[in-house]
């Protein structure tokens, strides 16, 4: 694609930015599932200064910074960005909350973009890469050197953080330092809350749930550091009491719920769950979470077309590709309720599903979507990869997509950094019903190494679906064959013999809406200058789409949710203000094609028929 001039960004801001408070921002628990009583808010004032990567700690501070904001997000207070050849040193004073003998103190940040090191009054706790997903350090040693820390201490947390985003070998998604068109502004630093957690040394540190809905069943599997020989595991939910002595590392128990209620975007019931550690009849740790009860997975319906399933029935899953970016927050949303608003926004325009493009949220995010009752493909952050040859094929050779080379330069480093930070998602978003499909690889950007890839994913999590590469160069592995089509979406590509076909992406029809625009120039694949003009084209898009269910398309997912700085592809506006179409409209039309399926095939309650 030719090089042009940068788009001249306009600034906007949503509705929500008036609601949020400098000195308490995102106040919310951040952790809905594995919830304690006792946890710290760090967000709000820090000091922050930029200096080059070579040089030492800074004797100046001279910016305030909002956390979790970015450093280039406008609601952050600086809007600066941090380059490859340079360090953020943010700094902030705290007291620590009072520890009882035997506690521990964990320091948690939901995700800090990218390489970072922490220090507590001087000392190094830990380093950690990754910009996507949570991590912690334990900073107990650095607080004190013996005894209880008593709360009237202050103490000093100081995290150095680095970002070459695209010019490095991270995962960076659609970050750019040169954004354009569908690449956007580059996100550096701390973007989601930071909190402190006191922790007794024995303790509860996951859980997940796996549903058994024939036996009406539900295992869940809590994991756990430093028992001891004895020590119980106590989990009880609905009026059910499970025991067993823990395990190393994970303890299994069984919940027998009869009439288990199944979790489904019609009904998204969640059960409750408390959760304990027992030692010589006294509880030494103790925290609650929630489950929701579903199966998924792919297999033929009664005409003998694969589909994707959703407890025991074929589903058809039609929903927005959604990129999660705000124009005041950028990777962060200004507040709890604007995170919710484009999940109800979605749920109103009537599709169950949202495919959430290269980024992985707070978890809070997978929290409503659990509960509000919606389908989740969950993508994972593309690595940088060789885009010159890439474009080279496209513009000076005339290669269509599908035909281009793909054996692009995937670093040994880039392959390191690309599966480390993939597991650590898989494991953080592990416990969230919504998610129903990996999306590893998203067009063969910096797709590697592809069948390994696919089918570890697939061994490390056997409950949920695993795309094919979503779009362009599929190896004939994954649970799905992912088709990305503009402007030929009614030339439905051949049915597979082993998986359901989908289409990972089609439509991005562009409408620009006067007063809400993020650029002065914009882009989109199919451009139209009215809404009338623009309606009639997306309703006839979905009248092809409905079609295709009854022939054999098993998803379908359109770009996109909003318009993200000058890409107009969105049915709402990047500001979240306008609906380019009548939700109410949308929802009948949405609701009349996911319902095609039951109406166009044989659906009797049942496995999937392999």
């Amino acid at each position: 694609m030719p090089k042009k001039s940068l788009p001249k960004y306009i600034p906007l801001e949503t509705r929500f930015a008036k609601d949020v408070d400098p000195s308490d921002p995102l106040p919310d628990y951040p952790r809905p599932q594995l919830q304690r009583e006792r946890w710290q808010n760090l967000n709000g004032p820090w000091d922050l200064a930029i200096v080059a990567s070579a040089q030492a700690r800074p004797d100046l501070f001279p910016h305030r910074i909002i956390v979790p904001f970015a450093i280039e997000a406008p609601l952050g207070g600086v809007e600066e960005r941090l380059s490859p050849d340079q360090r953020a040193w943010y700094r902030r004073r705290f007291r620590a909350p009072t520890l009882a003998s035997g506690e521990r103190l964990l320091l948690h940040f939901g995700a800090v973009d990218w390489a970072c090191e922490v220090e507590i009054d001087g000392q190094s706790v830990g380093r950690h890469r990754g910009g996507h997903v949570p991590f912690h350090f334990d900073v107990t040693d650095a607080l004190a050197a013996e005894g209880p820390t008593e709360a009237q201490d202050e103490h000093e947390i100081v995290v150095v953080v680095h970002d070459p985003t695209d010019q490095g070998f991270q995962p960076v998604g659609k970050q750019s330092l040169d954004p354009r068109i569908i690449q956007y502004t580059a996100v550096s630093g701390i973007w989601q809350t930071v909190w402190l957690e006191p922790v007794p040394a024995t303790r509860i540190v996951a859980v997940r749930a796996e549903t058994r809905l024939a036996s009406d069943e539900v295992v869940l599997h809590v994991g756990t550091v430093q028992t001891r020989p004895g020590d119980r595991i106590v989990v009880s939910t609905a009026g059910v009491e499970a025991r067993s002595e823990a395990v190393s590392d994970e303890t299994s128990l069984v919940l027998p719920l009869p009439g288990l209620r199944a979790w489904c975007p019609d009904d998204p019931h969640l059960y409750d769950v408390a959760l304990r550690v027992e030692r010589e009849g006294a509880v030494v740790d103790r925290a609650t979470s929630y489950f929701g009860a579903r199966e998924v997975g792919v297999g033929r319906d009664g005409d003998g077309i694969w589909r994707l399933w959703l407890n025991g029935r074929p589903v058809f899953h039609l929903g927005p590709l959604d990129q999660g970016w705000w124009p005041d927050g950028l990777y962060t949303a200004p507040t709890d309720e604007a995170l919710v608003f484009d999940i109800e926004a979605t749920q109103r325009m009537g599709f169950n599903t949202i495919r959430k493009h290269v980024k992985i949220e707070p978890a809070r995010w997978y929290w409503h979507a659990d509960r509000l009752g919606l389908l989740v493909w969950q993508d994972m952050p593309s690595p940088r990869f060789d885009q010159k040859r890439f474009f080279e094929q496209v513009v000076k050779e005339k290669r269509r997509p599908q035909d281009l080379d793909y054996d692009l330069t995937v670093s040994p480093e880039t392959a390191s950094a690309f599966r480390e930070e993939l597991d650590a998602m898989l494991d953080a978003l592990a416990p969230f019903a919504c998610i129903v499909t990996w999306v590893p690889f998203n067009e063969a950007w910096g797709q590697f190494d592809t069948d390994a890839v696919l089918d570890s994913v697939a061994r490390r999590d056997p409950s949920r679906v695993v795309d094919g590469p979503s779009g362009w160069q599929d190896t004939g592995c994954g649970g799905l064959r992912d088709h990305h089509v503009y402007n030929e979406e009614k030339n439905l590509p051949p049915l597979e013999d082993d998986r359901p076909i989908v289409y990972g992406e089609f439509g991005g029809l562009k409408l620009g809406v006067e007063g809400h625009l993020g650029a002065e120039r914009g882009w989109g694949y199919q451009d139209f200058e009215s809404p009338e003009a623009f309606e009639e084209a997306y309703c006839a898009l979905m009248g092809v789409i409905e079609d295709l269910v009854g022939r054999g398309l098993a998803a379908a997912i359109y770009t996109q949710t909003t318009d993200v700085e000058s890409e107009l592809n969105g049915l709402l506006t990047y500001d979240r203000e306008a609906f380019k179409i009548d939700p109410d409209r949308l929802a009948a039309i949405h609701r009349r094609l996911i319902d095609r399926l039951s109406r166009s095939t044989r659906t009797s309650r049942g496995a999937p028929h392999e």
